[in-house]
């Protein structure tokens, strides 16, 4: 009675961080009124914020995360994942991921550009320690194999590129004039960084969808830099290279662990 108490209790706190992660997003998007996103903090957050901003296209990832966590909320709800032992490690985590993303978006209307970076930090962390609590628990149906690894997965994956882009935004507000001169070395450098923890994380866990998420990001921020401004073309060449090299990486680790689950 008591197990399934708690399992009430986790579902119960599931459904509630999504609502609030609904709700908050559209009144920080401005679906009630407002500013839109690219607006906010000055213009900080838009698609010319900086060397490492996406195009705008590659937003219209959220509506596939959004769908992909409100599935996967209604999915665990039902009785049969009450009690399952993956569930009752990760859920509680997955409830912080989705209020940090709904927190986010409200930060970015009412509050500082440097407490967006704070929140997306904590967001990348949590869901960081989801992909890794996930990895000790292999899926036991396709469904939680989709709705709970692919949906998280592709979260994480995008807020890694996401953070990079807000804390690039943030930098380019207070960096000295004089920083503008190597902004091309430090976008590479940068990239050169995504590449080692992307890969990294692909090779530990063996998850495909946190790559192709951060490879999206980095295709549309290819070509933001060769289309748009501030054009940057070693930004762009380098940003498709470490896209490129990260799904080729995560392939070969998702196929890895594949075979050792077979084993």
């Amino acid at each position: 009675m008591e197990s399934r108490t708690r399992g009430i209790a986790r579902q119960s706190l599931i459904i509630a961080a999504a609502s609030f992660m609904l709700i908050a997003a559209s009144v920080g998007a401005g679906a009630f009124g407002g500013a839109s996103v690219d607006d906010l903090q000055d213009g900080a957050l838009s698609a010319q914020g900086s060397y490492l901003a996406p195009a705008g296209p590659a937003f219209s990832i959220w509506s596939l995360i959004y769908l992909g966590l409100i599935a996967y909320t209604v999915w665990q709800a039902f009785p049969a994942q009450r009690q399952d032992p993956r569930q009752q490690a990760v859920g509680g985590w997955i409830a912080v991921s989705m209020v940090l993303n709904g927190l986010w978006l409200v930060t970015a209307r009412y509050l500082s550009l440097w407490l967006t970076v704070v929140v997306i930090a904590l967001l990348l962390a949590v869901l960081a320690r989801v992909i890794v609590v996930l990895g000790r628990f292999p899926a036991r149906s396709i469904a939680d194999r989709v709705l709970t690894d692919g949906a998280n997965g592709l979260h994480f994956g995008w807020v890694t590129i996401a953070t990079v882009a807000n804390t690039a935004a943030w930098l380019t507000q207070i960096a000295p004039d004089g920083w503008a001169q190597q902004a091309d070395v430090w976008a590479v450098a940068v990239l050169v960084v995504v590449l080692v923890i992307g890969a990294a994380a692909a090779w530990v866990t063996g998850r495909l969808a946190p790559a192709l998420a951060t490879a999206w990001g980095l295709v549309w921020l290819a070509i933001g830099r060769l289309t748009g401004q501030p054009e940057s073309t070693p930004t762009a060449v380098a940003a498709i290279v470490v896209a490129v090299a990260l799904v080729a990486v995560a392939v070969i680790a998702s196929v890895r662990r594949r075979a050792r689950v077979r084993r």
